[in-house]
């Protein structure tokens, strides 16, 4: 690859390519296609995310059930390289290029490409920020939810590109990437799935006192207290952006502790001084949200294994006794029945809490000291893994958007 900072050109090209780009409007480009649909062909989604999928999605990968017309005959139909955009969520970069024959929605609209363009350079190419502004800019409606692109907008978005031959190159470049990205995510998903599916077995289900899987050398029934036998309870301390400033003590930020799939803590956000209220990790505690993470998403805020931070935000600090291993707790307090347990307890609406003496009502269930130490040797593998898959879709992804800025005119 070569820089190139003219304008007209991208700043990074492939060897042997150096003419300008040509710009266009997307009409000199695509023309509207609207055809029926037909009964064989399988109804295709597009999606902010991803674009249009390659198959037909089923209600559970969608995650809701999808009302569909009976009648196939009202759906469009689109060939393998047509361009798909939701008319509704433009705005948003719901678009596509078909890598396959279908049907779409009546709600989107359909394009089909002239010979000047390689479709798969122009999926990558039209779902930038930059072409996505343009159509929001020429949406139509009342409010952001209310907004259209109509085909009389469609057509004046403008875009540049380059010969066919340097689409392709470009292309195959973008595909590559995606496909990287995907095997991570096949990978993070797979492994999130795996943690779920092996708690259940690993920890007792409720009423029972053995769990159905176990290391080899450990046998006996689990005991079971409540938690205000089995650790001591203290509080975060808020506070607002303003109080931050270098001064050597790491910080983790209450966002950070929902957000991110991790329950030890690998990176930090700032630095804030040592002052009162503060409460430092020893490297042995446990914290629960206190606004009462109802999922089992609380894991990713449970276990604080790092030593020497300042836990920022109003949250519920446990140091549990010598007899449970923080990592364990933590697994434990987010799933099955103590989790629901948890958020029984919860309080309030708009803004939910968690109290230490809510908290030390929960029942926990454990075993002794050295199965639980297997156990959390265990996840703790696995949480590093879906933690390092998550790391690395968000550099792949950011090198993505990186690409997209320079490769593109």
């Amino acid at each position: 690859m070569s820089d190139h900072t003219a304008g007209g050109v991208p700043k990074i090209r492939f060897k042997g390519f150096d003419a300008a780009w040509e710009p266009k409007n997307l009409g000199q480009i695509y023309k509207e296609r609207n055809e029926r649909g037909d009964d064989s062909l399988p109804i295709l989604s597009v999606s902010i995310h991803s674009g249009i999928s390659n198959s037909e999605l089923s209600d559970e990968t969608l995650g809701k059930k999808v009302r569909r017309s009976e009648d196939k005959s009202l759906y469009k139909r689109v060939q393998a390289g047509d361009l798909v955009l939701n008319m509704m969520r433009a705005w948003q970069g719901a678009l596509g290029v078909a890598k396959t024959e279908g049907m779409v929605s009546p709600a989107y609209l359909t394009a089909a490409p002239d010979d000047t363009v390689y479709p798969l350079f122009m999926d990558c190419g039209l779902r930038r920020p930059q072409v996505v502004a343009q159509m929001n800019r020429l949406s139509y409606g009342v409010t952001d939810f209310r907004k259209r692109l109509y085909w009389d907008s469609f057509v004046r978005v403008r875009f540049a590109a380059p010969s066919v031959s340097e689409q392709h190159k470009i292309a195959s470049y973008f595909s590559n990437l995606d496909s990287m990205i995907s095997l991570h995510q096949y990978k993070h998903e797979k492994l999130v799935v795996l943690k779920r599916a092996t708690m259940q077995k690993m920890f007792p289900k409720p009423g029972n006192k053995i769990p159905e899987v176990r290391f080899d050398g450990f046998s006996g029934a689990w005991s079971s207290e409540e938690m205000k036998t089995l650790g001591t309870f203290s509080k975060g301390a808020g506070f607002s952006k303003g109080d931050l400033r270098a001064s050597g003590t790491p910080i983790v930020l209450y966002g950070r502790l929902y957000t991110d799939y991790q329950t030890a803590i690998t990176q930090v956000d700032t630095f804030v001084e040592d002052r009162k209220g503060t409460v430092k990790s020893k490297g042995n505690e446990v914290v629960v949200p206190a606004s009462g993470e109802t999922s089992e998403d609380i894991a990713r805020a449970s276990a604080l294994l790092a030593s020497g931070i300042i836990i920022g935000g109003d949250l519920n600090i446990i140091s549990p006794c010598e007899r449970l291993d923080p990592y364990f707790l933590a697994l434990a307090l987010s799933h099955g029945q103590p989790k629901y347990d948890l958020a029984r307890r919860a309080q309030g609406k708009t803004v939910v809490h968690v109290r230490g003496a809510d908290i030390s009502s929960v029942s926990v269930s454990f075993p002794e000291l050295r199965e639980q130490e297997r156990i959390a040797a265990y996840f703790r593998s696995i949480d590093e893994l879906i933690v390092r898959h998550s790391n690395q879709i968000k550099k792949l992804q950011q090198v993505k958007l990186a690409c997209q800025e320079s490769m593109f005119a």
